[in-house]
């Protein structure tokens, strides 16, 4: 069935655009969508293979936060090596935006699908080679250089994720079901720190020295095999094949995207920065901070982590259903406000040291600031592009968000070191208003509410071929 003539007329509907023909509206990013069971299946592929991939990814950040210090870093001070640790932590997301780039243009040229896999490929060769390097005391100066390195693949294997996942979800899903289904493939971020977190408790419960962080490190070969064998198996978007054989497929969509809606893309960097930042001072940091200010052992932060988690995957989907109800902005605005709300309340809980107290703080951030927000993201920010630079405008505002999150670990840290608890609590509360105000001025583009209101996006520049 063909659900671009089921929706037409329904806030799903096409627009043009003068002569050029490009999807006119930003709610237009379910053109020719079937429903069902290949929605269902595709959105479930996604949110695999970015499970596997976060899984990378964030084991990185644990074992920053809890053994890389010592392991790749000469630093006769606990504080010292912890912040370098943070700083190879940062390298990553800084060349996230180059993954971004180049995801997007090839993933606008090419195909989301053909992307996807190679991102996933070049995450799981990165992260097995972290996996059997030597550390400082067998190699010396060497060993923090190679892991930075392999730190930078991942980052841009990681940045080249993101929008063609939700991309795949969003563009097969009826227009006015983007929501719950965009939010499908976001699981796949719960899901791989659920793992992550798992994997190093389980391994420091069976293994000793190196091989604690070693071990999830290695796993990874597995989990990238089972992810690639289940992405081969889906279909390319139907929007991107109707946009290949119509002959809409641009000569240089970043760029264009870049020249024509950077006002899109710095909006959407600043929407993220509750969500994304507030994750990392959540996880990462209070996971050293614990340690640091000798309130409790990291392996309770962890536990909280790993409730939240589990919960995440059961809100990702609610709050993306319920954004297809009353809008994304709505959604989002309730966990925006919530950061700013608990910033100081996440930190009081924590100081008291008492495991319930520590379980709770980490698992309500995760629930209720991160999730509301990121369950949105992926229809809402799809809806702001034309198919044709789409994936390339997705994947360069959600990544350039990573330029100020991967720093926010190690200046939380450097804050806490200057005045306390009250530097990463106030941190965390800027972030929330930032992306508060920016979720203030942002329009609403959910089909349900926004039908022919939605505004249209910039006039694409002149198409190639």
């Amino acid at each position: 069935m063909n659900d671009h003539d089921r929706n037409t007329g329904t806030g799903g509907n096409t627009g043009t655009d003068g002569d050029s023909g490009d999807t006119g509206k930003a709610g237009g990013a379910g053109g020719s969508a079937p429903v069902g069971g290949e929605a269902t299946k595709v959105s479930v592929a996604s949110m695999i293979g970015s499970a596997v991939e976060s899984y990378d990814f964030f084991i990185y950040g644990t074992a920053s936060a809890a053994y890389f210090g010592s392991a790749f870093f000469h630093a006769d001070n606990e504080l010292v090596g912890v912040l370098a640790s943070f700083a190879t932590l940062a390298v990553g997301f800084f060349f996230r935006p180059l993954g971004g780039y180049l995801a997007g243009h090839y993933g606008d040229r090419l195909g989301r699908k053909t992307v996807l896999n190679w991102s996933l490929a070049v995450m799981g060769l990165a992260t097995v080679l972290v996996g059997v390097l030597p550390t400082y005391a067998q190699a010396g100066v060497i060993a923090p250089v190679l892991l930075i390195l392999l730190r930078i693949v991942q980052g841009i294997g990681f940045g080249a994720e993101w929008g063609g996942a939700v991309l795949m979800a969003v563009e097969h899903a009826p227009p006015r079901r983007r929501g719950f289904f965009g939010a499908v493939p976001q699981i796949g971020i719960p899901a791989g720190l659920l793992l992550a977190n798992g994997v190093f408790l389980a391994s420091d419960a069976l293994f000793t020295g190196d091989l604690v962080w070693r071990v999830p490190f290695l796993l990874s070969v597995v989990m990238v095999a089972v992810g690639l064998f289940i992405r081969l198996r889906v279909a390319e978007s139907p929007e991107f094949t109707e946009m290949r054989e119509s002959g809409r497929i641009r000569k240089s969509p970043a760029l264009d995207v870049l020249r024509r809606e950077w006002r899109t893309i710095l909006r959407i960097m600043t929407l993220r920065l509750a969500e994304t930042g507030g994750y990392y001072i959540t996880t990462s940091f209070v996971l050293s901070y614990v340690v640091l200010a000798d309130i409790a052992p990291s392996g309770e932060v962890l536990t909280g982590t790993i409730v939240g988690s589990a919960l995440g995957l059961l809100s990702h989907p609610l709050f993306g259903a319920l954004s297809d109800r009353i809008g994304r902005r709505a959604v989002f605005l309730f966990g925006s406000v919530f950061t700013i709300a608990f910033g100081v309340p996440l930190f009081l809980l924590v100081n008291t040291g008492a495991t319930v107290m520590i379980v709770c703080a980490v698992s309500l951030a995760l629930l209720l600031s991160h999730d509301p927000i990121f369950a949105v993201e992926s229809s809402w920010f799809s809806e702001q592009f034309p198919p044709e630079v789409r994936s390339s405008g997705i994947s360069l505002g959600y990544n350039m968000a990573s330029l100020v999150a991967g720093a926010l670990p190690f200046a939380a840290t450097g804050l806490y070191g200057w005045i306390g608890w009250a530097g990463p609590a106030a941190l965390l509360v800027l972030l929330g208003v930032v992306s508060t105000v920016a979720g203030l001025l942002s329009a609403e583009t959910a089909p349900a509410l926004a039908g022919e209101r939605a505004p249209a996006p910039a006039p694409a520049p002149a198409r190639v071929g």
